[in-house]
């Protein structure tokens, strides 16, 4: 088969599974959740055969662990997270109105000496509308990501289909991943695995270095919040520690969240307004220097601005079967893209003279994964 026959089989092959997803989006949340599932937990089973338990026994210990850890924080968790939730949104309008007010009351001296209030409209939007719209818009996107997953098969469908789904996957793991592995085309076998291996380092090193992160963030924010006696502190610093998923929004959500908040409680104690930005001040210094380098590592080459398109492209095409798939996908793209990219760079069309041979593995630049 020529090399033209082999690329045009392998486009076929991905416009067909992108429709495939595409059409089938409603009913896939379950199973990709359940194959996430299993990848994430797959090597904690590698570890726990060394031990000498059998894949089946370790895969049914590692689901029955995970499942009761599920259920015990969904019900401590979401009772207390929707109460927080409905409250906070009930006075945000009242927030932003009372910051509203600060800020005429504090820069209007300002204003009136710097002869500006004439460049000012007379009767600026209210900043509470606004709010009420953003929060407005935010609640019907969340309600179509919702009804784009969960449309045809519910939530119950969605609990009990997903731990059976990832506990045959976890069971057969080894064997899916030998099975696929001898599909591969046989003269391009090395440099394919390669890929693939890079991906799952990309994947594997973001996904469960980031989650530790934001554990650790979001507790960290919680308890500190908690402590100074912040408004809503709690679930502010869980927000913002879920949202560190994407790098540096959830401690800019956080930030503008909590000082917002603090402004308004403490105002015109500085002392408490001050403790509070030192709090994400200090936890992002933590984060950058101690916690992503560490748990992360600058080799994964998954960059905020690409990261945070990927969520949201994904997302709006498949709702939450699209969040889910996101991540790994924008992976996959940017290993991929990489080396095609290094393959352009070797080839005639760029250096003008004979190919340069590549070496099957694939080195993953730090410099470049940044730039990327």
């Amino acid at each position: 088969m020529t090399v033209q026959r082999q690329i045009g089989f392998w486009i076929a092959a991905l416009v067909v599974g992108v429709l495939l997803l595409f059409v089938l989006r409603g009913i896939l949340l379950p199973f990709v959740a359940g194959f996430a599932l299993a990848y994430l937990l797959d090597p904690l089973a590698d570890r726990l055969q060394k031990t000498g338990i059998g894949r089946l026994g370790a895969s049914l210990l590692i689901l029955v662990l995970f499942v009761l850890i599920f259920i015990v924080a969904l019900v401590i968790l979401v009772p207390f997270a929707a109460q927080q939730v409905g409250a906070f949104v009930e006075r945000l309008p009242g927030y932003v109105s009372r910051l509203q007010e600060l800020g005429a009351e504090q820069l209007g001296p300002l204003i009136r000496r710097l002869g500006l209030e004439d460049a000012l409209p007379a009767a600026p939007p209210s900043v509470g509308n606004l709010i009420s719209q953003g929060i407005a818009w935010m609640t019907t996107f969340l309600q179509g990501l919702w009804s784009g997953g969960q449309a045809l098969i519910g939530i119950f469908s969605l609990l009990v289909v997903t731990p059976v789904v990832a506990f045959y996957m976890l069971v057969d793991w080894d064997r899916m991943v030998r099975t696929v592995d001898s599909w591969m085309p046989m003269s391009h076998r090395d440099t394919i695995r390669d890929i693939a291996r890079d991906i799952d380092r990309a994947i594997a090193g973001f996904v469960r270095g980031q989650a530790l992160v934001c554990l650790i963030l979001g507790t960290f924010y919680a308890v500190s919040l908690a402590l100074i006696g912040l408004n809503f502190g709690v679930l502010i610093g869980m927000t913002a520690g879920l949202l560190s998923f994407i790098p540096y929004v959830g401690s800019l959500t956080g930030l503008i969240l909590s000082v917002g908040v603090a402004i308004v409680q403490f105002w015109p104690d500085w002392t408490m307004i001050a403790a509070t930005l030192g709090i994400f001040i200090f936890g992002q210094f933590v984060e950058g220097n101690i916690l992503s380098p560490k748990l992360v590592g600058e080799s994964v080459g998954l960059h905020p601005v690409w990261l945070m398109f990927a969520l949201v492209a994904f997302g709006a095409l498949f709702g939450f079967v699209g969040l889910l798939l996101a991540v790994p996908l924008a992976a996959a793209i940017g290993v991929i893209a990489r080396f095609a990219l290094r393959q352009y760079l070797a080839s005639p069309l760029y250096r003008g003279t004979d190919p340069v041979i590549l070496k099957p593995r694939i080195e993953i630049d730090h410099k470049a994964n940044r730039d990327a």
